[in-house]
């Protein structure tokens, strides 16, 4: 296939991401009741490299993304079925602890959710629980510089981050969630609750934090798949089940798609 999309696309070199994988999904259903979400998604995810899963509305990119720290498992109807291995181990296997999961693969929703705290209190409030109380202060303050939070609040820590803006609280949220160490972040729509310059502070905080983390985001948004994703996942609606179409280098997938029904998603034809 021609190019396909106007849509401006990163030129970051694939090849050059180390291609150790993360996760290895295989077969991969998940169904609610008896409705099926997604059905036979099938990719692996590489270490340091940021991941992005678009489709239209109902096809199942967040019920995948959830899969990968057993967020489903909080869903009493939620069936997973398939294999889903986090560097060779079974996250589904009888001796995995969801609670150890949901540390080392941490998550970061639409909305800013801050807890009702201070600052301070809700970067530490992981660590806490965990028991990681060992310089707390340190780790506090390292969280919201990798973050890129910390000059905009180092004055006002005890103060509530109710009280922050939306994109600074977007941020805060992704501090709580790297103060406790994790391997990977997960990132259901981030910046689609902020304006523009708040969602341009997140992806360029993306492409910092992908030094450290390995990073799944869900986006609506092809135009953001496109500027901070080296791998991108298109997903497809078919007879009412979530379905993953392709998957390959964000360049290819925006450029020279190999199924029609990607290239009918990415120039806005349908979807």
């Amino acid at each position: 296939m021609s190019a396909v999309s106007t849509i401006s696309v990163s030129q970051t070199d694939v090849s050059a991401i180390p291609r150790e994988t993360v996760f290895d999904i295989t077969d991969l259903s998940v169904r609610y009741g008896t409705t099926v979400a997604v059905k036979d998604v099938s990719l692996g995810i590489h270490r340091n490299a940021i991941t992005a899963l678009i489709g239209p509305s109902g096809c199942g990119k967040s019920t995948v993304l959830r899969c990968l720290n057993r967020m489903n498992d909080l869903v009493p109807s939620a069936r997973v079925d398939g294999n889903v291995l986090y560097h060779g181990v079974d996250l589904y296997g009888r001796d995995v602890d969801p609670i150890e999961v949901r540390r080392r693969i941490g998550m970061v929703f639409q909305r800013p959710n801050p807890f009702p705290k201070s600052i301070y209190d809700n970067v530490a409030y992981g660590l806490r629980i965990l028991g990681m109380k060992d310089d707390l202060d340190g780790r506090v303050e390292q969280a919201l510089k990798s973050a890129a939070l910390w000059d905009e609040v180092k004055s006002r820590l005890k103060r509530s981050a109710l009280g922050l803006s939306g994109g600074q609280q977007q941020r805060l949220c992704i501090a709580r969630a790297i103060a406790v160490e994790p391997d990977v972040i997960l990132l259901d729509e981030p910046a689609s609750a902020l304006d523009p310059i708040s969602t341009s502070a997140i992806e360029d905080l993306m492409h910092e934090l992908k030094r450290d983390y390995t990073l799944v985001i869900v986006t609506h948004n092809m135009q953001q798949a496109a500027r901070v994703a080296e791998m991108t996942a298109f997903f497809s609606l078919e007879d009412g089940a979530g379905t993953l179409v392709e998957y390959d280098s964000t360049a290819t997938i925006f450029t020279q798609p190999a199924d029609e029904r990607t290239e009918g998603y990415v120039t806005g034809r349908f979807g």
